[in-house]
């Protein structure tokens, strides 16, 4: 289901259950319902479990299990303090969260939940288990339409393949930091303001280049590679001018006489590789066998997460984060919790209508409006009061390369 369909669907489900909620009744329907019409659970009959049993000194039953994301629920009815303790039948006050907890100790070590959710129709108290003593996130029923993706990990999947996203991006990170670390040490003012400026941009540069060969931007496998390995230590500075002159330049406006192999690459719109004055220095034998081995033929670029891509570079590049230590990453969970909800979907949502458009010369026109319409779109970042302009997307054309330069320019806020 697509951001918007949810939006609409947890809409009609606070409809649906405004001032409902009989606990021994209806506890089963709600949460196949908001299973089904609100996550796209095509069978959430299969997918939750109702009314499992547990021994403690008597038989109980769990409310709601969901196996496969380590959800257990427990379910009041409708008006009851999800808060205040309530009368067991041994005599003992237990909280709703209380009770649950008593239910997980039950259950084999590799079934106890990750997250604990109490609810009493009107409001979802969620407990994330690896902070068993911390407060509850609580989500109100008639705010469902806008945060219903605070419940989405009551369905995700993806947990692995984000884990594996993020070990990628931090190992680019490593590279970055390795080639930043080597390079650095050639200038001959390794401190000099321009320097640094210089150092960081020969890195974008740099990691673009591998991203693009990975990516099919620059529409061969390991087309830079390639073309730097033809070069020894001496002469690599030189060629990685040149090939940087040719990507700033129009196919048009090129050397009819240029060589074979550098008229491959294709031009490279947006200002990448505009300013031929970024100081770059000699490399060295272990600089040139980072850049081959470890960074083009030991990696590939192409699978790092877009939506983290600028984090990479944020990270690597500022000097105050790498003296304190280390790279910090926001999860791509929490990233689109943001910035779906405040910009990302109307955007998509505009681009499908432009795309659906039948007429060819209509649809162009109205996809170079959508280009200028990002490129001068600003977002003021909270915790660092900077503005972050899409300057990259300015003329771009090529889809791979606005794509990726979107979402990355977003999330380098």
């Amino acid at each position: 289901m697509t951001s918007n369909e949810q939006k609409i669907a947890a809409k009609q489900f606070i409809k649906d259950w405004k001032d409902r909620g009989y606990e021994k009744g209806e506890s089963q329907i709600f949460w196949l319902s908001l299973l089904r019409d609100v996550f796209g659970v095509e069978k959430p009959e299969k997918f939750i479990i109702f009314e499992e049993k547990v021994h403690i000194d008597h038989t109980s039953f769990i409310d709601g299990f969901i196996p496969s994301t380590h959800v257990l629920i427990e379910q009041k009815g409708l008006g009851k303090d999800l808060r205040k303790g309530i009368k067991q039948s041994d005599g003992t006050l237990l909280s709703p969260f209380q009770q649950a907890v008593r239910y997980s100790s039950m259950l084999p070590y590799s079934q106890r939940p990750r997250w604990i959710v109490t609810c009493n129709f009107s409001s979802f108290l969620v407990y994330d288990m690896e902070k068993p003593t911390g407060e509850p996130e609580e989500i109100l029923l008639e705010n469902l339409e806008k945060e219903y993706y605070r419940l989405s990990f009551i369905v995700e999947h993806g947990n692995e393949n984000i884990k594996r996203e993020m070990e990628i991006s931090i190992q680019a990170g490593d590279i970055v930091g390795v080639l930043y670390d080597e390079i650095l040490a050639q200038y001959k003012e390794p401190t000099n303001e321009n320097s640094l400026k210089s150092l960081n941009m020969l890195c974008v540069r740099l990691v673009f280049c591998l991203y693009a060969e990975d990516a099919g931007i620059f529409g061969r496998k390991n087309m830079f590679h390639d073309y730097i390995s033809g070069f020894d230590v001496r002469n690599m500075r030189k060629a990685l001018i040149e090939l940087f002159q040719v990507l700033d330049t129009k196919i048009e406006d090129r050397d009819p006489y240029i060589d074979a192999e550098l008229a491959e690459f294709p031009y490279v719109n947006g200002g990448l590789f505009s300013d031929e004055n970024i100081e770059i220095p000699q490399f060295t034998e272990h600089i040139r066998e980072v850049l081959l081995s470890k960074a083009s033929e030991d990696f590939d670029w192409s699978e790092i997460s877009p939506t983290i891509f600028g984090a990479v570079f944020e990270s690597t590049l500022n000097p105050e984060t790498r003296r304190s230590g280390g790279m910090h990453y926001t999860s791509i969970e929490n990233i689109h919790k943001v910035i779906d909800p405040l910009f990302l979907d109307e955007l998509k949502e505009e681009l499908e209508k432009i795309k659906s458009i039948q007429t060819i010369k209509t649809k162009v026109t109205r996809l170079k409006d959508f280009q200028k319409k990002l490129s001068e779109l600003k977002f003021l970042d909270k915790t660092t009061p900077r503005l972050i302009q899409f300057h990259t997307l300015k003329n771009a054309v090529n889809p791979p390369f606005l794509g990726g330069f979107l979402f990355s320019g977003t999330v380098a806020a």
